[in-house]
This record gives structure tokens, sequence and C-alpha cells, in this order.
């Protein structure tokens, strides 16, 4: 395995913009309004309800923790929230995170059980605390305490495909299906600089008890800084984990490089440390402080669909595959 050190690793970005840049991916600014940008088709309502909030003078966290809400209260995405898929023990546990890029300030919440909106709780995290993570039992008494309730996080169809895979002799565990993708990631600006990341899940299904992966954690699976601008990952969170994704693409881009060119490098790095990483389930998406956008899939197995918004449309787009 070739030796990476960390110059060889910055250095790579002077080279990204030829190997990796694919042009008609990136969306350059139009305007100087806010921009909404997360992963899967289920961000597709997200980014519209985030963008209502913005427009009713709601705040930029504001409106990326009710975007987010959207998919996380929905029973039909049996990836987040209300319905998501459970541990191996039949039991619903949720991660999730967010981040303001001006203060450089995170808060996030680590299997929480019974609480459907976990972003909510990780908002309050970060604003009426001085923690950044809080975990199982504690962020459960947190959220209470907030004011929220707990409820049954199974839902009739999420509980059935538990007990399917849990009466299937020698069972398949840590798997993800093609239509039953892990997270709503989501990152905005409010078009004058300001950044915010966000990032939500229940995880991957017939998970080990008390596993968590990279979507709560600040700088993994989300993070945001208003100098550089903002990024999220999606899919194989223990794979993604070990690569500080989100973080090392915003400090990409503050070095220099696209959001487009950043998101490519460091799945490249991915695979040039570690080439069995080519076949990983692997995605991100970024923005920088400007509204220009980039996305990538690791390969065409798990291709990621992003929802975009910007300037009152709407859409729902196919990212650039590596591999």
């Amino acid at each position: 395995m070739e030796k990476i050190n960390r110059r060889t690793f910055m250095q790579s970005v002077a080279a990204a913009a030829a190997v990796s840049a694919v042009p008609e991916a990136e969306a350059k600014p139009e305007g100087s309004g806010p921009v909404f940008l997360s992963t899967w088709p289920h961000g597709k309502p997200a980014n519209e309800r985030a963008a209502e909030v913005f427009k009713s003078g709601g705040s930029l966290l504001d409106a990326v923790e009710k975007g987010i809400n959207v998919p996380e209260s929905d029973p039909n995405v049996m990836s987040v929230g209300y319905g998501g898929l459970p541990n191996a023990d039949g039991v619903v546990s949720l991660d999730a995170g967010i981040m303001d890029g001006t203060r450089h300030r995170a808060g996030a919440v680590c299997a929480l059980e019974g609480i459907k909106n976990p972003i909510s709780v990780a908002r309050l995290v970060l604003e009426r605390t001085r923690h950044t993570t809080m975990a199982g039992e504690g962020a459960l008494r947190f959220a209470l305490e907030m004011g929220f309730h707990t409820e049954q996080l199974l839902t009739p169809k999420s509980l059935e495909r538990w007990m399917q895979w849990k009466a299937t002799p020698n069972h398949e565990t840590f798997w993800i299906t093609p239509d039953n993708h892990d997270t709503i990631g989501m990152v905005a600006t409010d078009g004058r600089g300001h950044m915010v990341a966000g990032c939500s899940t229940s995880g991957l299904e017939w998970k080990i008890p008390g596993r968590v992966a990279d979507s709560p954690l600040v700088g993994l699976g989300y993070f945001a800084d208003d100098n550089a601008g903002a990024a999220s990952a999606t899919g194989d969170g223990d794979l993604m984990s070990n690569y500080c994704t989100s973080v090392s693409i915003v400090h990409l881009m503050a070095r220099g490089a696209s959001p487009q060119e950043a998101c490519a490098e460091i799945l490249k790095q991915m695979v040039k440390t570690i080439p069995a990483n080519k076949d990983g389930e692997c995605a991100v998406i970024a923005m920088n402080n400007r509204g220009e956008i980039g996305t990538a899939s690791m390969n065409a197995k798990f291709h990621l669909k992003y929802a975009l918004w910007r300037n009152a449309e709407s859409q729902l787009l196919d990212s650039v595959v590596l591999y």
C-alpha cells in the first residue's frame, strides 16, 4: 500500500481539476439568494420546506432543521426518523447533527431512542449547552427536559421488515438495499456567505446496538465553515468515518479547490489508500460560500441522486460517478 502523507494529499488538490472535475455537474451560482443541497430523493421535499422556512423569516439554522424534519417525520422514508429500520434488537436508534458555520459550533445526538426528530434535539444541544455531542440515555433525558415526548418509532411496515429479517435463517446483516439509503444530509447558504450543514439517520438497518457511524459526528457526516463552505456524506459510515470526509472536503475548498474537485478528491484518496474502497458505498455533497456545488458517488452501484433548490427551482439530479 502506498504511503500517503499530508503534503502529498494537499498537493493533489492542484491536479484535481484535470483528473476529477466534471464541469456539467457543478451548478454555478445565480444571484445571491439561498441555496439548499441535500442527499437522495427525500432531500427534495426537505429542501422545499427549508426554503419555505427561510423565506418566511427563519434563520438558516431554522431552515436546515425544519427541512430535515420532513424526512424524519415521513414513515415512508425507512432510513431516517419515524419508521426507520431498527437495529438487531428491533429498536429504532437515531443519530443526527447540525453545524453553524458562523460560530463554528455543532450539536449532535447519537443512539437516541423514542424521539422522531433527532435533528431538533441536536439543535438544542448546540443552542442550550456547551457540549457538542450527547448519546444514549443521556441524550434521551436531555430531549425530555427540553419538552420532547417519546413515541413508538417502529411503523407496521418497519416492524414487518425486522420480523422477516429476524425469522430468516442465517440472515444477512449490515447491508443497504438500493431503495433504502441511509441519511438525509443537507448543506445550505443564505446567499451572503453564511453556511449550515446537517445530517440525520436511523443508521444501518440491523446494526449492532450501540453502533454510531459518521452521520452525527462533526467533521465526518457534516461540517460547515463560513470561510470556505459546507459538506455532508452518505453511505457506508463505518468506512467514511476513517477519512473524516466532510471536514476534509471543506478544507480542500478552503485551499482553493472547487466543490466538485473537493468531492472527487476525497473519494479518490480513499481509493488511493485502499484500492478495495472503489467498491464502497460512498457519496458526498458540498457547497462553497459562493453557492457553487459539487457531488460525487464512488461507483455506479451506489449512485447518489441529490436534490438542489436554487432561485425557487427545486430539482432532483444525478451526481458524478467516479468509478
